[in-house]
């Protein structure tokens, strides 16, 4: 067991890079990049990527706190139901890469560049879509702006369990003080949001780029939906025939 003053540290620091690292996982990527179709600015996709930070972060702590009190009992339970809770990710991905394709020919994903303020501005828009309701402008201020995405908090939900997070879960029961555990979870659940927050970021940029050209934006989504079908279903028939299909 870890006591305290033993190591203390070094756990929370295990728990910021686990999280930093965890948010790099292929699956969260290819989900994400989904939704930064959805975005003419680059900037914006910070508080898509934050929102799904949140949502992995929220069931990871509850189960988290739970397996710091009662130890190996609940962690041997998770292990057990894991592979379903990843068969489930399969299906988001498949799901998320499908209502691309369906957005694209339906026409309602699409961008346009006006004027404001004598300056060309981007704006990429989904019909009825959450927070795609026009603006005054699509400047650095207003994309920073904090945003809740309620649709990206939900598959960071359906993440938070599945996969490689079982990684962070494993030391739990090993930490003697509860604080420390808590700590440890909710420095991992930081590390996850930042980490996620910029790779959303980074994935806008192609979408900003493209804006303005139709042709080249449909099909940058079209690559980011296929890669989340794609990925999905992969995913599924490696839980399903337990042969290794994907190869990182």
């Amino acid at each position: 067991m870890i006591e305290a003053g033993t190591g203390v540290w070094a756990i929370l620091a295990i728990g910021m890079l686990l999280g930093l690292k965890h948010a790099t996982d292929a699956d969260h990527v290819v989900a994400v990049a989904t939704f930064a179709t959805e975005h003419g600015n680059a900037w914006r996709g910070l508080w898509v990527g934050a929102s799904w930070g949140l949502g992995h972060t929220t069931p990871l702590l509850i189960l988290g706190i739970v397996i710091l009190l009662v130890k190996e009992a609940l962690l041997d339970r998770y292990e057990a139901v894991a592979p379903v809770l990843e068969f489930g990710v399969g299906i988001m991905l498949v799901f998320l890469g499908a209502q691309v394709f369906y957005k694209l020919r339906r026409g309602s994903l699409h961008a346009h560049v006006h004027q404001h303020q004598g300056q060309a501005h981007a704006h990429v828009h989904v019909t009825h879509r959450e927070g795609s309701e026009p603006s005054n402008g699509n400047g650095l201020h207003e994309a920073l702006r904090p945003s809740f995405r309620l649709k990206s908090y939900g598959v960071g939900i359906v993440h938070g369990l599945a996969g490689s997070a079982a990684v962070m879960l494993v030391l739990l029961p090993q930490i003697e003080v509860f604080w420390v555990g808590l700590g440890y979870l909710v420095l991992f659940g930081i590390g996850t949001v930042a980490s996620m927050g910029v790779i959303t970021i980074i994935l806008g940029v192609p979408f900003a780029v493209m804006s303005q050209a139709q042709h080249w934006y449909r099909a940058v989504a079209g690559i980011a939906g296929a890669a989340s079908l794609l990925f999905g279903v992969a995913l599924m028939a490696e839980i399903a025939t337990g042969v290794a299909i994907i190869p990182f």
